[in-house]
Formats: C-alpha cells, sequence, structure tokens
C-alpha cells in the first residue's frame, strides 16, 4: 500500500496555503550517541524531525488542529518527544477552542524508549479526555497501518472514526503475533473494512475524500456551514444531500405543513382520534416511513455512524450526526425496516444509543431519539448480552444528560426497547404512535390466555398518542391527518419541525 507522508496528506487535505506549523524544534543532546544517530537517520529518510507533524488549518473553510504521524519516522513510533508533541498541541487546541483531527500511523510505542514513552499514552489521552470535556470535536482517521498502544488510546476516542481503505488496524501487530505465537495472525481482522462490519469504525474514506467528510463533519458537530471552495476533481461523498432552504424560508410553520395545522402541544387538545386498533395496524404497514424516512426528507445533512466502538453493531439502531433546520443534533433512532423476530433489537442496538448519548453529551448538542420497534430480543442470547441492564444503563444516563433531549414516538412503541430512548425532556409523538408495555397480542395471551383479544386490550392499556397526551407522558403530539405512509415527505418535515420547536423550548 502506498502511503502518502504527513505532509502529503495535509496539503490534500487542508485549505491551500492554510497550515500554520505548531512544532518547535526538538532537544535531543541527552540521547545516547547510538539512538541519536538513528534519529538522525530517519530525519533523513522522512524529511521531518519526529514521527508526528501538529498545527491548525482550515478545511473547506472549518479551522481545526492537526496531529498527523509521519510513518516514514521510525515507522511512527511514538517516543517520550513525540508524545510531548501530540499532548502540547491537544492542549493548544482546547485552550483556542479549535476542533481536532488526528490521523495516525503508528506502529505503537517506541521500543527503542520503552516504558518511559509507553506510558506517554496514558498523558495523550488525558488530553485528549479533557479537550472532549470541553466541548470540542475529536475526529480520527486511522492510516496503514495503526497498531498497538496508539489504536488502544487515543486512536480510538474519536466521537467520528474512519480509516483509509485497506489499511492496517489492531491492537497486536502482525509481526508480534507471529513471533509469539509461531503462527500468522488470521487474515482479514485487523483490516479497515472489517472493523467497519464490526461496529469499531464508523466508514472507510479514502484520503481523496477526507476534506469533504471532515467538512461535513465539522458544519454537524460545530453548527458552523462549511465555506465552499473549488474542488477540482474531487468527487464528494456519495450520502452527501442537498441541503433544505432555512426555516425562514420555508412557508409551512413549525409543526405543520401548509395548509395543516401544528403539533397540538400542551397548550392545546388534541381530538380523541381513531381506534387503538387501527393506529396500531397503520404503525405496522411495510411502507410506513420510518428513521431513514425522516432523515431522507427532513434533514438537511446526515453523517452515518456506526457501532458501539466495542467490536459491535446492531442495525436495528441508527446512530447519526444531522441537523434539521439548521439545528445540528445527535440521532439515535431505531430502524423499524431491519428489526424483525429473527433481528430483534438486542444488547449492541442500546450500547450503540449510549455512544450517541455520550457524544450529544461531551459535544453539548441536542439529543433525538427515534423510537419505533415491535420490542427488543427476547431470548436466552439477549438475557446472556445483560439487555436489561442495558436499558437500565440507558435510562440512567438519558435522565443525566443536561441537554436538550427530544424523544420521538415514530411508530410502534413495545417494552423495554421502546422505554430505553423515552426519558427525554420532551416526548412527542406521531399522531398514530403507539406506546405499551408489550405487544397487544402479548398483553392478550395474558390476561386472556390468547391473542383474540388483543385490539381490546389496547383499547383499555390507553396505548394511543392521544391517550399518551392526557397523561402527560408526551408533550406534543404531531396529528396524520393522512396516514404517514400516503405522504411521508410532508409526514417526515412535519416531525423534524416539531423536535426542533421542542429542541428551542429548551434552551
Amino acid at each position: 500500500m502506498t502511503r502518502p507522508s504527513a505532509r502529503a496528506l495535509i496539503e490534500a487535505t487542508v485549505d491551500p496555503g492554510s497550515f500554520l506549523s505548531w512544532d518547535e524544534p526538538i532537544e535531543r543532546a541527552a540521547y545516547e550517541p547510538g539512538y541519536l544517530a538513528v534519529l538522525r537517520r530517519a530525519e533523513e529518510r522522512a524529511g521531518t524531525d519526529e514521527a508526528v507533524l501538529t498545527g491548525r488549518a482550515s478545511i473547506r473553510g472549518h479551522a481545526a488542529a492537526l496531529v498527523v504521524s509521519e510513518f516514514g519516522f521510525l515507522g511512527g513510533s511514538i517516543g517520550v518527544a513525540t508524545a510531548e508533541r501530540i499532548i502540547a498541541a491537544v492542549r493548544r487546541a482546547t485552550r483556542e477552542r479549535l476542533p481536532l483531527i488526528a490521523a495516525p500511523a503508528s506502529g505503537g510505542t517506541r521500543m527503542q524508549e520503552g516504558t518511559p514513552a509507553f506510558v506517554r499514552m496514558v498523558e495523550i489521552s488525558r488530553a485528549v479526555v479533557a479537550h472532549k470535556a470541553a466541548g470540542l470535536p475529536y475526529l480520527v482517521y486511522l492510516r496503514h497501518p495503526t497498531t498497538g498502544g496508539v489504536f488502544a488510546s487515543w486512536g480510538s476516542l474519536g466521537h467520528v472514526a474512519v480509516a483509509e481503505p485497506g489499511a492496517l488496524i489492531g491492537f497486536l501487530g502482525p509481526v508480534v503475533y507471529r513471533t509469539l505465537r509461531g503462527e500468522p495472525f488470521p487474515e482479514g481482522v485487523q483490516v479497515a473494512e472489517n472493523l467497519v462490519d464490526k461496529g469499531i469504525l464508523d466508514a472507510v474514506v479514502p484520503a481523496s475524500e477526507l476534506a469533504a467528510v471532515a467538512a461535513r463533519a465539522l458544519a454537524l458537530l460545530t453548527g458552523t456551514p462549511a465555506r465552499p471552495l473549488p474542488s477540482p476533481g474531487r468527487r464528494p461523498p456519495a450520502t452527501t444531500r442537498t441541503p433544505r432552504p432555512p426555516a425562514a424560508t420555508r412557508t409551512p410553520p413549525i409543526g405543520g405543513d401548509a395548509g395543516s395545522p401544528p403539533a397540538r402541544n400542551d397548550a392545546g387538545s388534541l381530538p380523541a382520534g381513531g381506534d387503538a386498533w387501527s393506529s396500531i395496524a397503520l404503525t405496522r404497514r411495510a411502507d410506513r416511513p420510518g428513521v431513514r424516512e425522516l432523515l431522507r426528507h427532513a434533514a438537511d445533512d446526515v453523517l452515518p455512524l456506526h457501532g458501539t466502538q466495542l467490536g459491535e453493531t446492531d442495525d436495528a439502531l441508527l446512530l447519526a450526526l444531522t441537523s434539521f433546520s439548521g439545528t445540528p443534533c445527535v440521532l439515535v433512532g431505531q430502524d423499524r425496516r431491519t428489526q424483525s423476530q429473527l433481528r430483534p433489537l438486542g444488547p449492541a442496538a442500546l450500547r450503540g444509543a449510549r455512544r450517541g448519548m455520550r457524544i450529544a453529551q461531551e459535544l453539548r448538542l441536542p439529543l433525538i431519539c427515534v423510537i419505533d420497534t415491535p420490542g427488543a430480543d427476547l431470548s436466552a442470547a439477549a438475557e446472556e448480552g445483560a439487555l436489561a441492564g442495558e436499558i437500565a444503563r440507558c435510562l440512567a444516563e438519558m435522565v443525566e444528560l443536561t441537554v436538550p433531549t427530544v424523544s420521538v414516538l415514530l411508530g410502534e412503541g413495545t417494552g423495554g426497547g421502546a422505554l430505553a430512548l423515552l426519558p427525554s425532556r420532551r416526548v412527542i409523538a406521531a399522531g398514530n404512535a403507539w406506546l405499551s408495555p408489550l405487544p397487544p397480542e402479548g398483553a392478550s395471551a395474558i390476561l386472556h390466555g390468547g391473542p383474540e383479544q388483543a385490539p381490546a386490550v389496547a383499547r383499555r392499556q390507553r396505548v394511543r398518542a392521544a391517550d399518551l397526551l392526557a397523561e402527560g407522558i408526551v408533550h406534543a403530539v404531531v396529528p396524520e391527518h393522512v396516514p404517514a405512509h400516503e405522504d411521508p415527505a410532508g409526514f417526515a418535515r412535519r416531525i423534524a419541525d416539531e423536535c426542533v420547536r421542542q429542541i428551542a423550548l429548551q434552551r
């Protein structure tokens, strides 16, 4: 694999002429002669004075701090001086309130310096954690190869973590594994694409698209639109969307399209509406719009994230950085399209939801939780995977969030899977949405020995949106004057507008 140098990656990514180096000369007088000679040769080969370059630049108009490894300098290894340069850059980025982008390519700790260099990973991580605690974005672009202590510390702490195609990424380097075990490491495991599949990384991004992806992420994480710059020959990622007009230029009022009344909330009333069972049937239709349609029709832009960063992924939950009518937020949404008896919402999905909660809290962004689930996984594997504990931890973490939070009952809201995302400060519901401790058929089986009484049970349990509003469980209902599947775009816009309104009420 061809490795671009640190300088080449910087020049290809930042706005022309915008990079300002923060690197100070390194004092090496105390190094013993043999190691000093190694360092001098490394300088000549790499054309840099250390295994990392740091500084600030702009990327499509967004100011950011950069920490970029130079693999040509002793394999990008982290010595004491390397670590001190990284720590200084991270702390300066925090002081200057700059987002931080790290692009490691490293074999880990510099073996020539041993333990003193190794323990510096802790200090780098501490500086990164403080940067994130200050509400500043931290993006990571993992390059080939990134292994050892770098991947196990500051390389795995990004709010967004992407990698270059085909990159070798892992904790244990293949050479070390072969030395210790006497056999090669299994092929295909420590490859960027496999780590995306396993939910450890968010995406694979070619270096040619890094500027576009970084600019989109920074726009969403900071709420600052990118300044468009000419980029001949550079193709935007396939997920780029055309932004909707700002709210001020659109005619529909918040909570409704033109000609439709706005969502009713705690300041108004809502008609009794249809029968509970009719609403349940509508939410179970295959063509009812879900979280993906909400994003497709109503979001300004969407940057999907992937997995838990703990080696798990569950497609039943969608996690994304997004924006509605210019309001950036973190969205955690249960995806009705992927849930079934064979693929129900499991513990990994809730761990992914908790990742979204952490991102929202760290970056001071509003959190929107979309509830649309027939229920969580009811299996031995889910029990052993601590499903109940994950529901409890979602509840505990949500009630402690200090950012604006909105939960959206979009369709089905069954059991603990729905409850896990419910405790927002404001809760809204689509007109036909419902919330129940069990599927009505299950409740009927408990009460009557079979599912036949499900419609009557649903009525008695007061599961409808109108009932939830009357009970004070939800704060606003977005009416469905026509069922959502008949007007998915209008439905999505009304839901998004009500989310924006509810966020504004919390500020």
